[in-house]
């Protein structure tokens, strides 16, 4: 059973936590006493007696507010699919939250209040899809029980964000009229829309075909190299980690990044347990038939098109912290388990959130700007542009001194 994971995302008070809930709670993936305390704590209680937000709305801040601040990850399944779903936060001052979720997502689930239509908001969320190249959007036309569910307001709003969606290439859009309230179209198709001929949001879910397109080869990064040099394990040398992308078998030749070593792969360990390939995804133990000089962050690749190897790359990157970004700054760059220092040669323009513009970039950088920027690693970096490779063309940016992560990048 394959896993879809998918970002909600929207304005304040469109319904973003709700309809997760709805989803939880009509998949029936709560618990009995996670259902007890959601009905001692609830204010906006539903005709089931329960308040649905407050099953994503984790922090006391969130649950005080009726907002919602952090990603909140939650978890479920149907006979057909896994699903792991990120709510973002609506207020636009927490965007920076909203495009670490979206950055680990297949799909973008945009809920439009029926009562206001495509807002700023919706087109700032939009702009993050199409920056982060997801291929398949879903919106979600939430509180139609507050519009008498007219068909007249939907297909108003579908053709205004359709025109949206064209200016910014998102091609694979599909349209759902929602009340995430009362339940309509969210698990099965509702009676209150007999004119709508789709399916239901859940049943979209279900069956979305993902393709793989954006993976280029297989990818393993050594997070940890295995050497006990006890008397039972005297020559015994693996390397561990993830596999990022693709799949590796026993008896593949491989590269070995940045060093540009190859090697073949003697054995492959998945829990102790020797085995003849290991999947995306998958935590394991690899054992080459050479003994070279590898270390932590060092890539093992194949493939017809190898990563990149390079100590200046051009970065998109969006700022989430308070003190400001100026050109020459010193930073820590983390890529999976490669950390390297680096600094920022140039920023070469910002880009308008509201207009995808590319605009001068004038001064400094404050939070929340998307930017693009030039730069200048210590070692050589091995990557693939983010289109290509999401796991390998990704990273982070953090403070030396406070420790504290001031960046997400998408590597061009």
């Amino acid at each position: 059973m394959d896993i879809l994971r998918f970002i909600t995302a929207g304005s304040v008070d469109d319904g973003k936590s709700t309809l997760i809930g709805r989803l939880l709670y009509d998949s029936k993936s709560i618990l009995q006493d996670q259902l007890e305390v959601l009905e001692k704590h609830s204010k906006n209680k539903n005709e089931d007696g329960v308040d649905l937000a407050l099953l994503t709305d984790g922090l006391r801040a969130e649950r005080e507010q009726g907002i919602t601040i952090d990603v909140a990850y939650r978890y479920f399944s149907t006979a057909k699919r896994k699903f792991i779903i990120a709510d973002a936060p609506g207020h636009v001052q927490y965007t920076r939250n909203m495009i670490t979720g979206a950055s680990n997502s297949d799909l973008m689930v945009i809920l439009i209040d029926a009562r206001k239509g495509v807002i700023e908001q919706t087109r700032r969320h939009s702009i993050i899809a199409s920056l982060l190249k997801l291929k398949k959007v879903a919106v979600a036309i939430n509180k139609m029980d507050m519009v008498d569910y007219s068909q007249e307001v939907f297909e108003t709003i579908k053709a205004d964000y359709t025109k949206i969606a064209n200016s910014l290439g998102l091609n694979d859009v599909s349209y759902f009229p929602i009340s995430a309230l009362k339940g309509d179209n969210i698990v099965s198709v509702s009676s209150r829309t007999d004119w709508y001929e789709g399916e239901s949001l859940l049943e979209y879910l279900e069956q979305v075909t993902l393709h793989d397109e954006l993976n280029s080869g297989s990818r393993f990064q050594v997070q940890y190299v295995i050497r006990p040099q006890t008397e039972e394990l005297h020559d015994y040398r693996g390397y561990a980690g993830q596999i990022l992308s693709g799949q590796f078998r026993k008896g593949d030749k491989i590269h070995i990044l940045p060093a540009g070593s190859t090697s073949e792969i003697a054995k492959i360990e998945i829990n102790g347990i020797e085995s003849n390939e290991v999947f995306e995804g998958q935590p394991a133990v690899i054992h080459i038939t050479e003994d070279l000089d590898i270390s932590r962050g060092d890539l093992f690749a194949t493939g017809e098109q190898l990563p990149i190897i390079e100590k200046d790359l051009e970065v998109l990157l969006c700022w989430l912290d308070v003190k400001s970004l100026q050109p020459g700054n010193k930073y820590l760059l983390q890529q999976n388990s490669r950390l390297v220092k680096t600094v920022v040669k140039a920023v070469d323009y910002k880009i308008n959130v509201n207009t995808l513009i590319q605009e001068k970039a004038e001064g400094e950088i404050k939070l929340n700007e998307i930017v693009k920027v030039t730069l200048r690693t210590a070692q050589p970096l091995v990557y693939d542009s983010f289109i290509d490779n999401k796991r390998t063309g990704s990273a982070i940016l953090v403070d030396e001194t406070s420790n504290s992560t001031v960046a997400a990048c998408i590597i061009q």
